[in-house]
């Protein structure tokens, strides 16, 4: 029996996955600033308001007085999947959905203050969701002896510092706390045994065994790191600057509920039958990851007094995340009469890269139009590698906004995103035997989107 401990490890593995994920494409809510977002994330180099926290520090020397900012992000996406085929551990194919659709509206809020100690120095404090996800299947889907449901939370707190060298540079740096909680729930096939038993003798009698059980998950961790920036005022017109963002180590620790949902399954469980083997009600995990650390090089241009060009570069070192050791408080019986306690992924990602292109015009003195497009690479490289719980695929941004400014004090940001997602393949195989995971092979094919609406208030204290 070896597939009771299958939920729990779709539940730490997957929280690994999109943790890594967000720096990039993946779950990533892509934006964490309203007139960023207007940009498509190309305006790093603006230093706008108080939310260059999060995309260069050293831009905080670039404000005109101490303020606060106050952003709300609304994720919507839209997940369609039809899965070509699904089998179990013993090669009988899954009853249940094979097609559906995928929609989960998030809401990030993100939260900026600066405050100018002189005209040299500049402190702030940034409360933001850098990561941020959703993703359930229909209970029945034929792919839920995968990952079922999946919700991904991550909230930092980033107090900065930035000091200006001279006209020309500046510098900045912030140490960076993240919270990170998860929840998930994995369905698996508690008469996988009874079914190779009987398989070559009655097929038809194995295939219609019914034993599935399911596990609702939660955990949670703390990771911190830091950042580093500059900025180079190059001249009245041009400006270009460097923001780094290191890796976060984390040591992500849960617990599951377990509930059998058929009547075989509820039998099993009552008679006692898997905790011999291992089992029990509930039980400890945890998994190392690191998240990757980026570099982002941006830079803006003032082509006139109302007309201003932003550029960004930012590469993302996801190689880091190319395997995930699941490892279980208790031993379990496995495949073949073996033993383990852990439960090993190889996702093999790679580094990733996103370009970003955006502008702005001023209207009239209140008011300026904001536009701007990106392509964003995925880490996934391939079908054998994707997760059915991150059907992801190279991404084109497509964003507009606007700003106006309310007196010498209020200003209002607007934002709209669509981001276009490559159709993309899901593909894996029947599960080794050698550790505590028992899934069957299952393909499918997803179309994917994703809208984002941002609305940000800032108010100068002048």
């Amino acid at each position: 029996m070896i597939h009771f401990n299958l939920k729990k490890t779709a539940f730490i593995l997957s929280t690994a996955l999109l943790s890594t994920a967000v720096h990039a494409s993946g779950y990533h809510f892509g934006t964490q600033s309203v007139n960023a977002q207007s940009t498509a994330n190309a305006a790093a180099a603006e230093a706008a308001d108080a939310s260059t926290i999060f995309y260069n520090p050293a831009g905080l020397t670039k404000l005109d007085s101490s303020q606060i900012s106050v952003n709300a992000n609304i994720v919507l996406p839209s997940i369609h999947y039809e899965a070509d085929s699904a089998t179990d551990f013993t090669g009988l194919p899954v009853q249940g959905s094979q097609n559906g659709k995928i929609t989960k509206t998030t809401v990030a809020p993100h939260i900026y203050g600066a405050y100018k100690v002189n005209d040299d120095l500049t402190v702030g404090l940034g409360v933001y969701v850098p990561f941020g996800s959703a993703t359930e299947y229909e209970k029945d889907s034929v792919l839920r002896h995968n990952i079922n449901k999946l919700g991904l939370t991550s909230i930092a707190v980033e107090p900065v510092a930035a000091w200006k060298l001279n006209d020309h540079h500046s510098f900045g740096a912030g140490i960076i706390a993240q919270h990170t909680s998860a929840e998930l729930r994995k369905y698996a096939d508690w008469g996988i045994p009874q079914k190779a038993a009987m398989l070559k003798s009655n097929p038809a009698g194995a295939a219609a065994i019914q034993a599935d059980g399911h596990a609702d998950v939660k955990g949670s961790d703390w990771g911190f790191g830091y950042q580093l920036a500059w900025m180079w005022g190059i001249n009245d017109r041009a400006r270009v600057g460097v923001n780094y963002r290191s890796k976060v180590s984390h040591t992500l620790k849960g617990d599951a509920e377990w509930a059998a949902d058929d009547a075989m399954a509820k039998q099993l469980w009552n008679s006692n039958m898997l905790a011999p083997l291992g089992y029990t009600p509930s039980e400890k995990a945890r998994v190392k990851i690191v998240t990757p650390e980026s570099l982002s090089v941006h830079g803006m241009y003032k082509v006139s007094d109302k007309t201003d060009l932003f550029g960004d570069v930012t590469w993302t070192r996801h190689s880091r995340f190319n395997k995930a050791e699941l490892v279980f408080e208790k031993e379990k019986s496995i495949a073949n009469g073996k033993k383990s306690d852990r439960t090993t992924i190889t996702p093999n990602w790679r580094n990733t890269y996103k370009v970003g292109l955006g502008g702005s015009y001023q209207i009239s003195e209140p008011l300026q139009l904001r536009a701007g497009i990106a392509f964003d690479k995925s880490p996934v490289r391939n079908a054998d590698y994707r997760m059915n719980s991150l059907p992801d695929g190279n991404r084109i941004w497509f964003s507009v906004g606007a700003k106006y400014q309310l007196g010498k004090n209020h200003v209002i940001d607007a934002a709209y995103s669509h981001i276009h997602i490559n159709d993309t393949v899901y593909r894996t195989g029947k599960a080794s035997g050698n550790d505590v995971d028992s899934r069957g092979a299952s393909s499918a094919r997803f179309k994917n989107k994703a809208d984002i609406l941002g609305l940000q208030y800032t108010y100068k204290f002048k």
